[in-house]
């Protein structure tokens, strides 16, 4: 089954070169065939010069800024039926593509696959405190899609979605700014077919806004966000703070 990689990106240039050797470098491992493509989402610096540099990447331009309407944009810009969304400051451990293609090639029915980041620049007590929030989450997960069948969980730039599923679903909500996006596309999704989160498709990314906004807060407005979608259908917070390294 093809792929395609998605990857918005803002004000990325110290953090895009390093996503898409990690991507290449994958696909070269697997040997899958693959489509990459960078949504330069309105950015001001080198994004889209240094995304243009790599061979086999193509760059995409959406001036109207928000990860909502890049991912529209990357999605479709693609053809491929399985649709992966990363995000620029992520990048691919060993093995992620295998896992990706055989967990479809496994379950024909799955329509979204998605699994935790791995924050690789944190200190080590606040990796602790993450792992924890997911352990949670993930029982929130399991009781919302197996217990009461309400929905289930996706990673926000750690989610490869079916796009004949997503089609059928209606695609991106582009009215949702930046928090929430996940659950609505999980939400959704688990209305056509299995959504499935699982420890096994990690994904190594930055950590800068939890260092930025702390924590806690930061897992406490995800939380917020994710119960708001799945009992009320749209995010309870509206605006969100750019956090670019220095």
């Amino acid at each position: 089954m093809d792929l395609a990689f998605v990857i918005p990106a803002y004000n990325e240039e110290l953090l895009i070169g390093d996503c898409l050797k990690s991507v290449i470098r994958e696909v070269e491992r697997s040997g899958a065939d693959v489509e990459i493509i960078v949504v330069n989402n309105a950015s001001t610096d080198k994004t889209a010069e240094i995304a243009s540099s790599f061979t086999g990447v193509k760059v995409v331009f959406e001036s109207k800024k928000g990860l909502v309407h890049a991912r529209h944009a990357g999605f479709e810009a693609s053809t491929s039926e399985l649709v992966a969304n990363i995000d620029a400051d992520t990048q691919l451990p060993e093995g992620w593509i295998t896992t990706v293609l055989t967990s479809f090639e496994k379950r024909p029915d799955l329509v979204a696959l998605s699994g935790p980041y791995v924050y690789h620049d944190l200190v080590w007590y606040n990796r602790v405190l993450v792992r924890g929030f997911y352990y949670f989450a993930y029982v929130l997960y399991l009781l919302n899609r197996f217990v009461f069948r309400i929905g289930s969980m996706i990673q926000g730039g750690n989610f490869v979605l079916k796009r004949s599923a997503w089609n059928k679903v209606g695609g991106f909500d582009r009215s949702i700014a930046f928090y929430g996006e996940d659950t609505d596309v999980a939400m959704r999704l688990h209305k056509v077919g299995p959504v499935k989160w699982t420890f096994k498709l990690p994904m190594y990314t930055s950590g800068r806004r939890l260092e930025g906004e702390g924590v806690f807060k930061t897992a406490g407005t995800y939380t917020l966000n994710y119960l708001w979608v799945t009992f009320f259908g749209k995010p309870y917070t509206k605006n969100y703070s750019d956090v670019r390294p220095q």
